[in-house]
Order: structure tokens, then C-alpha cells, then sequence
């Protein structure tokens, strides 16, 4: 029997995102990494934000949302947050539900000075480096990334 093509969309849906993601998948493995990298640095984040006012988008999206842009060379901030809300694995990565709105690409420009400070990348890369996954997989990798001076990473340059 011919399935039938739909062209509207269903007003509710029971999908989780988590059961969209294929097991094996290597983003998996760096999420978990990247989440407990950044629990580290929970304390460093409350005290760049003020206790009242409207609440902020977190700054650990922002942050999963940099490396995603990095992992996969996407060039503008607007090509990533397009790509943010079309694709469900980069939003699961960043930790949206498919309901969710995706913050606009000018928040980064808005953040960069406040996330990506010397203190705040560094912590990031340290607390990333210093899990016992990463160090046991990737020595060298530490003693590379913490010398002074740009590195490249396939053509890149990255401060």
C-alpha cells in the first residue's frame, strides 16, 4: 500500500532527542566531556552574570555552540545558529529541545568578552584536559595545547 505524503506538520511531538542520536556517535563521547569540563567551571560562570535582571542564556550553550563552530570549521556565527536550528544533533549537543528557540548570533558578539576571556577559555581547556579520559588518551596533547603562541589545526589558526 502507497504511504500517504503529508505536507503539514503534527501540532505535538512525543520524539526525544536523545533517541535520535545514534549511540556510537563521537559527538556522545564529547559531550559528556565537555559537560563535565564545564560543571567545573560553575563557579567561575556565577560570578561573571548578576544575581537579578532577566535571566541570560547559559553560558555553557554558548560555549558547546563554540565548539561545535570549531569541530566542524563553520565561518560565521549566523551559519552556525542556522545550522543550530535545522540540525537535531547540534542542538542536542548544545542543549536545546527541539521546541526550544535558538538564541540569535548576535549573543556571541555580546559574550565573546565575557566567555572567551583569557580566565574563562583557559579554565575551559584546562578543566577539559584535566579529566582522567582525555589525559589518559592524549599526553602530548597537553603539553601542546598549554605552550604560549597560535596553533594550527588544519589551516586554522587559533589563538
Amino acid at each position: 500500500m502507497r504511504g500517504e505524503d503529508r505536507t503539514s506538520g503534527t501540532l505535538f511531538s512525543y520524539v526525544d532527542i536523545e533517541g535520535r542520536i545514534p549511540a556510537r556517535h563521537p559527538l556522545r563521547a564529547m559531550r559528556r566531556l565537555t559537560n563535565a569540563a564545564l560543571a567545573n567551571l560553575d563557579g567561575a560562570f556565577s560570578a561573571l552574570y548578576e544575581g537579578c535582571g532577566r535571566p541570560s542564556i547559559p553560558p555553557e550553550r554558548l560555549l558547546r555552540a563554540t565548539l561545535l563552530q570549531l569541530l566542524y570549521s563553520i565561518r560565521s556565527e549566523r551559519q552556525l545558529v542556522e545550522r543550530i536550528e535545522f540540525d537535531l544533533l547540534f542542538r542536542w549537543f548544545v542543549g536545546l529541545s527541539i521546541d526550544e528557540k535558538v538564541f540569535d548570533a548576535s549573543t556571541f558578539s555580546k559574550n565573546r568578552d565575557r566567555l572567551l576571556t583569557q580566565e574563562i577559555a583557559q579554565g575551559f581547556l584546562s578543566s577539559l584536559l584535566g579529566l582522567p579520559e582525555v589525559s589518559a588518551r592524549a599526553p602530548g596533547l597537553r603539553r601542546s595545547l598549554r605552550r604560549p603562541g597560535p596553533r594550527r589545526v588544519s589551516g586554522a589558526i587559533l589563538a
